[in-house]
């Protein structure tokens, strides 16, 4: 992994970073120079008086889509040799675990955040990778694009205990385990004694068991069926996940797109 990872942010709303990031665990990575975090106002690039970086879409139709030379043009001026350049979109690449440490492994990460109803098809021919969080709509690809970074940052050597990310969900292709910590009994229930018995081979099987219970029981496109149990539904299109709705850019947009102090506080998506 690079020594000091650069990330810069393209938007129409550069105060939206660093945001949740100055906080916790990436907040500390940047404060230890791991990463290091720049925004950038699209409108520095913009076109006219207006510093205009939207028009009417050709065609016809409802809301405006941001035109490509803003976009080429910021993109020139910060990704260098090495940048690669991320674009949340909703036909985008589902985000995974997997493509989190790819990203970490990168020198330099450039995010352009789209709005309005879309982004002009040419602005594609300019990005390394197009991203998508999942099927539902955000107003703007900051967020995604906060997301991202935030996992990201956690993978960063540094950044938290190795421990703790070699054993959380999805590193494994599973759900992460059940954890308790005290009071040993609360409300009735125990934890479970295996766990206080001091047998690390057997919390070891506990906790593979019980991750690949929690696995089947909320994820089981991860996994497939038990055997015997026939097929999973909702599993297909190539064997993984669901099918993803199709299509362009307006309302859809973005699954994530466009209008589209220790560990312990570390939130776990599969939990």
């Amino acid at each position: 992994m690079p020594d000091v990872l650069r990330i810069d942010v393209v938007s129409l709303f550069p105060g939206v970073f660093p945001g949740p990031l100055a906080e916790s665990i990436p907040g500390r990575a940047l404060e230890r120079g791991l990463a290091e975090l720049r925004s950038h106002d699209l409108r520095e690039w913009g076109l006219g008086r207006h510093r205009s970086v939207d028009d009417y879409t050709y065609g016809g139709g409802a809301g405006m889509i941001m035109r490509p030379e803003p976009a080429a043009a910021a993109l020139d001026a910060v990704r260098g040799d090495d940048g690669f350049v991320v674009l949340p979109d909703p036909g985008g690449e589902v985000f995974s675990q997997a493509r989190a440490r790819d990203l970490a492994a990168r020198p330099h990460l450039v995010f352009l955040c789209p709005r309005y109803e879309g982004v002009d098809d040419r602005i594609r021919r300019m990005v390394d990778l197009e991203l998508s969080l999942g099927d539902y709509v955000l107003s703007g690809g900051e967020l995604a694009a906060l997301v991202v970074i935030d996992a990201v940052l956690r993978l960063l050597p540094g950044a938290i205990d190795a421990s703790s990310t070699e054993e959380e969900s999805f590193t494994a292709g599973l759900l992460e385990y059940p954890q308790y910590t005290r009071p040993p009994s609360f409300r009735g229930e125990r934890v479970p004694e295996v766990l206080v018995s001091g047998d690390h081979a057997a919390v070891a099987r506990w906790r593979r068991d019980r991750a690949l219970e929690r696995t089947r029981r909320h994820r089981p496109e991860l996994v497939g069926p038990e055997p015997g149990s026939g097929p999973v539904s909702g599993r297909t299109e190539g064997g993984g996940r669901p099918a993803r709705q199709s299509g362009g850019a307006s309302g859809r947009t973005a699954r994530q797109g466009h209008d589209r102090a220790d560990d312990s506080d570390r939130w776990d998506p599969g939990e």
